[in-house]
């Protein structure tokens, strides 16, 4: 009897994974189709809308894919980014560029995720490829901390996702002159609605509505820091600003949040790229390079 009872149990959590599996494939096929869809609309048929151009690498959504694209138009300088916000290391806006001959600085609060960076990038801070800091970013420490780690004034990106004081924090950095800017906005507020959350230093986000700032507000804010939008990503979580100067005719016209606005689709996020990441992809990478 016992013994019967184990192979039913067995069956069971037999039928159960294969049930988890499948619900997963349905899942991934509904979110790449529900893309596709999306992609086909004529606002994006525009040549130089940077919708098309959306990939996951290592990003949350597909700002990979964007950023690599924009960087392809208006070419690279120094290959330094500064990021802060950026989980377990292993999804963010950065990761991906580390293949790539990038370095920079990564900033991020959590304690658990800066010890588990430190540990398995090791070999990569090592090398200087990468710096990590712990802290709480405010609008009083914010320059410093990149001031102390970062030597040049001038990089090619920087990636601001604190879900909260994200304006506030960008508009206290001084030392360092990004090319491009990418920044979380708060996609509930549509154009023409200018909404941005009062600064708060302990501000923590609670899974609501109340953090970051609407993308008119960004737009008309970010102009006045002299930079222009050029798009935001599919899922309505990130936008991209572009130095004016560089711009020329290479983005689509008119840089206003009515023309590039994206609604929340929050839903599309959490889409495989592949098999689950893993710390040791890049340190094994970087090694076979630099043999």
């Amino acid at each position: 009897m016992l013994e019967k009872l184990k192979k039913l149990m067995h069956h069971f959590t037999f039928s159960l994974d294969n049930i988890s599996v499948e619900t997963s494939r349905a899942r991934q096929l509904s979110i790449r189709t529900e893309i596709d869809r999306l992609r086909s609309n004529e606002r994006y048929k525009e040549p130089q809308s940077l919708i098309p151009f959306g990939g996951k690498i290592y990003s949350q959504n597909d700002e990979d894919g964007i950023i690599r694209e924009i960087f392809n138009r208006i070419g690279t300088t120094n290959k330094v980014f500064v990021e802060f916000g950026i989980g377990n290391g292993l999804e963010n806006n950065t990761l991906a560029l580390l293949f790539e001959d990038w370095q920079g600085l990564w900033i991020d609060a959590s304690s658990d995720s800066i010890t588990t960076i430190r540990n398995h990038f090791s070999g990569i801070i090592k090398s200087n490829k990468l710096a990590v800091l712990e802290s709480f970013i405010t609008q009083g420490n914010i320059d410093n901390l990149i001031a102390s780690n970062v030597r040049h004034r001038e990089i090619d990106l920087l990636s601001v996702d604190i879900d909260g004081n994200d304006y506030h924090v960008l508009q206290a950095v001084s030392c360092i002159t990004p090319r491009v800017i990418v920044i979380e906005y708060n996609a509930k507020f549509a154009p023409p609605v200018l909404f941005c959350m009062d600064y708060t230093e302990t501000h923590m986000w609670r899974g609501d509505d109340c953090f970051g700032a609407s993308l008119k507000f960004l737009e008309i804010n970010l102009d006045r820091m002299g930079y222009c939008l050029v798009g935001c990503n599919l899922t309505g979580a990130n936008a991209f600003f572009i130095r004016k100067e560089l711009v020329a005719n290479k983005f689509l016209e008119p840089f206003t949040a009515e023309n590039h606005f994206e609604p929340a689709r929050y839903y599309l996020s959490g889409y495989a790229s592949g098999h689950t990441p893993a710390y040791e992809t890049l340190a094994r990478s970087l090694t076979m390079r630099a043999i």
